[in-house]
């Protein structure tokens, strides 16, 4: 039986397919011009119309959320990126190996080859007799005949062992919370100020907890998120991006509520693969953090997961200057390790547009109005990917 995710993904296939083709095309066109000095032949595949990318992904012990059918297509609807997958395996055979990738065309920030938009990580999903560096080659390749702003890789670990044009170009912390103690050990490790104690006034003071993917969840929840955007002038993410995800990952999604007297103070939305849950988007209501709603949140998340069988928890990657959200992370009882990002840019490229926002921009964007800073997030968040 065909998936939330896939079936998703047919709907759109004569649209997309249209778009995409002249693309594929024209790739395998330019790089046929090339010395054949590869010892890999590298086959693009389209992860929405191939069922082997599916079931490569439910098999594959590296993959994560963000490889799933359901994260692409959401992406797809929502800002019109163009996902592929590299690999070394010919059609019709079951896949051995992939590198996803989406094609992000801007006329603001460049066109450029990312592994993923939007994605904290996205491992190369390749075995240890798998040359890396033929596919690094291809993707350098690709960029220069296409006249790419860039290519970006963001794996959980290095891209290649060997010396390749890939650069390191920024670093993140990357969190994540161990679930096999157990639940009196884990809440142990929680920082007794920060955590076991804003936990506790949270069940003094009567807050309700609800979880599910209705309407009126995603609704409270993402006013949360404008809330939260607003206040660390940020670009909200549009609605229609959350929309998106709620319809095309299915089950894999869940957000969860804190209340008090009925009020939304503090929502989360998680996302599953396999044994881990992604901890991916929050936003609280700044008058009632003295009640603790999140770190109430958090816990039954823990408490959920574990009844599962989920063995961590993904907490995503802080900037490292962020030193309020690595604190909060740490004190979760997370470990933490470095998480860099890699690029190939061209030796002729002009400077880089961005849309990273400085302390004063950021101060003017917390001024703004909700509903200002939802049309702005419409307009130009696809940019940011």
């Amino acid at each position: 039986m065909a998936s939330t995710a896939v079936a998703c993904a047919k709907a759109d296939i004569p649209r997309f397919a249209l778009q995409r083709v002249p693309f594929e095309t024209l790739l395998t066109t330019c790089l046929k011009l090339l010395p054949d000095t590869k010892k890999v032949k590298i086959h693009v595949l389209d992860p929405l119309l191939d069922s082997r990318w599916e079931e490569f992904v439910a098999r594959h012990p590296s993959a994560s959320v963000f490889h799933q059918t359901g994260w692409l297509q959401a992406l797809v609807r929502t800002y019109g990126y163009e996902p592929y997958v590299l690999t070394g395996t010919p059609f019709g055979e079951p896949l051995e190996n992939g590198i996803l990738v989406c094609r992000v065309s801007s006329w603001i920030t460049g066109a450029r080859l990312v592994s993923l938009p939007f994605s904290d990580h996205c491992e190369p999903l390749l075995r240890e007799c798998d040359a890396a560096e033929e596919f690094v080659n291809w993707m350098h390749d690709a960029c220069d005949l296409q006249h790419w702003r860039y290519v970006e890789l963001r794996p959980l670990s290095a891209p290649c062992r060997r010396e390749n044009s890939l650069r390191p170009d920024s670093s993140y912390w990357f969190h994540e919370l161990d679930l096999e103690p157990s639940l009196d050990e884990i809440f142990r490790r929680f920082h007794k100020n920060s955590f076991q104690r804003k936990v506790q006034r949270a069940e003094r003071e009567g807050l309700t907890y609800e979880a599910g993917r209705s309407e009126r969840i995603m609704d409270e929840f993402y006013r949360l998120l404008l809330n939260t955007r607003r206040r660390h002038g940020l670009f909200p993410q549009p609605r229609a991006w959350f929309e998106n995800l709620l319809e095309c990952m299915g089950e894999k999604l869940q957000i969860r509520l804190a209340r008090k007297n009925a009020v939304a103070i503090a929502a989360m939305l998680t996302l599953r693969h396999g044994s881990s849950v992604v901890y991916k988007y929050g936003g609280s209501n700044e008058n009632f953090h003295n009640l603790g709603g999140m770190p109430f949140l958090f816990w039954r998340l823990v408490e959920e997961s574990k009844a599962l069988g989920i063995r961590k928890i993904d907490l995503g990657r802080t900037d490292l200057s962020n030193e309020g959200l690595i604190a909060f992370k740490d004190r979760l009882g997370a470990t933490r390790r470095l998480l860099t990002y890699y690029r190939y840019t061209r030796a002729s490229k002009r400077k880089v547009a961005t849309l990273s926002a400085s302390w004063a921009l950021r101060q003017f964007f917390a001024l703004l109005p909700e509903e200002v800073c939802s049309l702005a997030g419409r307009i130009l968040y696809k940019h940011l990917g």
